[in-house]
């Protein structure tokens, strides 16, 4: 029995020990960079479906090397101390990092670079494992190298200091290495025989000895031909490699007929999602709008611009992975103390919140990115937190940034006088926050943040993933935001997502959000003006520039709708129109109109004035909508082929779609109809909407 459990333990120490062989490895690689504005990219990265470890050029921080890893589980985030790399483009630098137990150590031209302690893993005891140049890593990795590699390498040990130092580009070291590419001859060649097959893209090529690399261009090595071929991006898409051609979307001459027509939408009607309205902006005499989608390259921003914020035209897609090294995620825009255009956004997979100036007129081109990191009380960079959907403003001559959240995390906020250096003020929300008189928890999240000021109070506009569009009404007391008021926006049922606004030369605070899931993809609402006047009720307009659409007018007055009656109009009738109804005196029963029906007023769109639940009913969506006995209603709606968009008394907006296939029948009538009791429509108008894509403007 003791020889038996001697003989365990025996195997359980060397499994250990195997298992500990197996965590320790070195990377080496011998780079000349000659593009130091390319970033993020990697030159040398072994990867295991998901895990990976590399050595990555300026991804945090520009002009620095770090140990990249998988969501930065062993990457040291804190890199003020580091230096940036000053080699000219003609000299080859060695990069090497060394993982031992719980320690990696960044080791350049010999000399110790950063260490840090990290719970390293087991890579290369994988038989599926690859290795990357160029990428941070496939499957999302976005980012590239702007030079060439001479020599490559991976050990499957913790070289020391010594043995790096001894180590000589295209000649054989004494230590076996695991895999090795000296990148002579013609073809790649791994010199350990373990990775047979290469596959070159995005303009990769081999030159004087060298792998030679720039933006999109990547080298991908595995044990199979399929595995060096690998293209599996994040949730099953594409990598993207190169070259990046910017893409300037178009609308169609002959959309189909089921498309909208004057609400702006992504023009292909597909592109994937999110679609959420991003960093919007007046400027030199045009407006302009940046909204989320997905081209093969990975989430990117269109960019729109408009002079009326109705005739849109579309830019370059100048703001794509290929070009700033991660997805484009959400944001805001905003003007610096000198009037210049500048934008906040997270970047996809960097958990950083980046900032950017606008360096022309037409805001095609953005300069250099810098992150968004505050330090604490004590000094110290938060480079550890969540970063998540960011906004900035200027309030006196103050910057003040918050971080929004969808996890338990809660949003914080933070200062600055020069957007470079900030301090963390603390938790967003004000310890007086009451749950009970604003009907929401304080911890609901607040994801796609955008702060302004609305006559003299503050408003917040975000999304709770749970609960879609909302807003909050408020002042701030200690630097911290105290709401008043909290109420949800576009209905019950989260179908208006991300608002983002802006402020008009004429000074009108105008905002948009994304129709999540319409029949039309990646459509936007249409821009809402909000006003918050004396009475502290905030106002949700239509963009008085939509008037600009309407056409062939026609009205009515003094129709009464009787009781359990369905009214098809005669002459008020289409798929693209405005409807604007009145009714002075609407009694204490519920009623309403419905569009897009057949021709005996069946299958339409119902808008009903729901007394009875204190609901506005479009469709199947409904949201919050008191109106007492009597009162008057005001009802303005815009039919715009499958989009049904209403707004009650200035006060709340609706949005649906009633699905129809391309080249299907289209029902376009309209009717009235009352429950028990007749009910007077004092005047009823409706115009025809022109399309707002034959002309941009």
């Amino acid at each position: 029995m003791r020889k038996l459990f001697a003989s365990i333990f025996i195997v359980l120490m060397l499994a250990c020990e195997l298992y500990a062989a197996n965590t320790d490895k070195t990377l080496v690689s011998w780079a000349a960079i000659s593009d130091k504005n390319v970033r993020a990219g990697s030159i040398l990265t072994v990867q295991d479906g998901n895990r990976f470890d590399g050595i990555i050029f300026a991804e945090i921080a520009g002009g620095k090397w770090m140990a990249g890893s998988d969501r930065y589980h062993r990457t040291n985030r804190q890199q003020d101390a580091w230096a940036a790399e000053k080699a000219d483009a003609k000299t080859l630098v060695q990069m090497a990092i060394v993982y031992k137990g719980d320690q990696i150590s960044i080791y350049r031209n010999g000399a110790r670079y950063a260490s840090y302690e990290a719970q390293n893993i087991d890579l290369l005891s994988r038989k599926n494992n690859i290795v990357v140049f160029g990428l941070r890593h496939v499957g999302g990795g976005n980012g590239s190298i702007g030079g060439a590699i001479d020599d490559a390498r991976i050990y499957a040990q913790a070289l020391t200091p010594e043995q790096i130092k001894a180590l000589k580009p295209n000649k054989a070291s004494d230590i076996k290495p695991y895999a090795w590419w000296d990148f002579e001859g013609k073809k790649i060649v791994d010199r350990t025989g373990r990775y047979e097959h290469s596959k070159l893209s995005g303009g990769a090529k081999l030159a004087d000895g060298k792998l030679v690399l720039g933006k999109g261009a990547v080298m991908v090595a595995g044990r199979t031909k399929a595995a060096a071929s690998a293209s599996a991006g994040r949730r099953g898409g594409p990598v993207f490699v190169g070259p990046y051609v910017p893409e300037t979307p178009a609308w169609p001459k002959n959309p189909p007929d089921n498309w909208a027509i004057y609400h702006l939408a992504h023009p292909t009607a597909t592109g994937g999602s999110p679609f959420d309205p991003n960093p919007a902006f007046y400027y030199k005499g045009r407006y302009h709008l940046h909204y989320i989608y997905r081209p093969r390259s990975g989430f990117a921003f269109a960019h729109v611009s408009s002079t009326d914020m109705v005739h849109w035209k579309w830019h370059p897609t100048v703001l794509a992975p290929p070009t700033t090294g991660h997805g484009m995620f959400s944001g805001t825009g905003f003007f610096t103390k000198e009037g210049k255009p500048a934008m906040v956004y997270c970047g996809w997979g960097s958990n950083r919140n980046w900032i950017r100036y606008g360096l022309d007129d037409d805001l095609n081109k953005w300069g250099d990115e810098h992150t968004m990191l505050p330090k604490d009380k004590d000094g110290k960079l938060l480079d550890k937190a969540r970063y998540f959907d960011p906004d900035i403003w200027l309030d006196g001559d103050t910057y003040y940034g918050l971080n929004g959240h969808s996890s338990s995390t809660p949003p914080f906020i933070m200062h600055s006088k020069d957007l470079k250096n900030w301090t963390q003020t603390g938790p967003l929300l004000h310890p007086d926050f009451d749950e009970k008189k604003l009907g929401v928890r304080k911890g609901e999240d607040i994801s796609c943040p955008n702060m302004f000021k609305l006559g003299k109070k503050w408003v917040l506009v975000c999304i709770s993933h749970r609960l879609g569009c909302r807003y909050f009404i408020g002042e701030f007391k200690n630097g911290q935001y105290l709401p008043e008021q909290h109420a949800l926006m576009g209905g019950l049922s989260k179908r208006c997502f991300a608002p983002e606004s802006l402020l008009t030369k004429d000074g009108r605070r105008v905002m948009w959000s994304w129709f999540f899931g319409g029949q039309t993809k990646g459509v936007q609402t249409l821009p809402w003006e909000l006003e918050l006047p004396e009475d502290g009720v905030l106002r949700i307009k239509p963009l008085r520039e939509l008037e600009t659409l309407r056409c062939d007018e026609q009205s009515a007055e003094k129709i009464t709708a009787k009781a359990d009656t369905d009214l098809v109009l005669k002459k008020i009738k289409g798929d693209h129109i405005e409807l604007k109804l009145a009714v002075k005196d609407t009694g204490d029963k519920n009623f309403g109109v419905a569009v897009l029906c057949d021709d005996k007023g069946a299958g339409g769109v119902r808008i009903t004035v729901n007394r009875t639940k204190g609901l506005l009913e479009v469709g199947t969506e409904k949201a919050p909508f008191k109106l007492d006995k009597g009162k008057p209603l005001t009802l303005r709606i815009f039919v715009d082929s499958t989009i049904v968009e209403v707004f009650a008394n200035d006060i709340q907006a609706v949005i649906t779609d009633k699905k129809r296939a391309a080249g299907a029948k289209i029902n376009d009538r309209v009717v009235l109809f009352s429950t028990a009791g007749d009910l007077l429509f004092d005047k009823i108008t409706a115009w025809r909407m022109k399309s707002a894509f034959n002309e941009a403007k």
